[in-house]
């Protein structure tokens, strides 16, 4: 697993790259490197999720597994009188989403460097936000699911994307026992957007 995204501290030498993105009529530009999820652009299912999300105005918003930027960074421009929390295992993708927020101009985010969730003191969040870490586990991804329910507010909102073939079933199925209403937002080319409402 050393040199594997999920991992805290990447071994792969670094090959940092500059790219352009328009994510929901935003220009961003963003630094990526070696030893980080989906390195060389935007992976399809992060745009499909970024595409998809609704967030109130003022939002508290974490991003679980944020990678070197392109979701938390597109909510925090989004919600530009809230914040947006964004954490990841990985030192390396916390570095590039600092310095990614900091070219950006982006001052309404906290980049943490977490396992899971255990990082995150705030238990009252508007909306979490995940592409979660398929290839860490199905373990790990229920234990994001649960630990997220956790940090939500009631009334609050879990929006994941997964790819029907790495597990959305049984990724509806425990988000369904946790939460008591799960929709299917949107489909995508196999991917699935579900928002999990955390009720009274």
């Amino acid at each position: 697993m050393s040199n594997h995204y999920y991992s805290d501290k990447p071994q792969v030498a670094h090959d940092r790259k500059a790219a352009e993105a328009v994510l929901r009529g935003i220009s961003l530009r963003l630094v990526t490197d070696a030893g980080v999820f989906s390195k060389n652009g935007i992976d399809y299912g992060s745009r499909v999720l970024i595409d998809a999300m609704e967030l109130p105005s003022g939002a508290h918003v974490l991003d679980v597994g944020c990678g070197y930027g392109p979701i938390g960074l597109t909510a925090a421009k989004l919600v530009p009188d809230g914040h947006v929390t964004m954490i990841d295992i990985n030192e390396r993708a916390v570095e590039l989403s600092k310095e990614n927020a900091k070219g950006n101009g982006i001052v309404n985010v906290t980049v943490l460097q977490s396992n899971l969730l255990t990082e995150v003191k705030k238990r009252d969040f508007d909306v979490i936000l995940t592409n979660p870490p398929i290839r860490a586990g199905k373990e790990t991804v229920h234990t994001i699911f649960e630990q997220a329910y956790d940090h939500l507010k009631v009334g609050g909102a879990l929006w994941i994307v997964i790819q029907k073939k790495q597990g959305a079933p049984s990724a509806k199925a425990k988000l369904e026992s946790l939460f008591t209403r799960v929709e299917e937002v949107t489909k995508d080319k196999g991917y699935r957007i579900f928002k999990a409402l955390k009720e009274e």
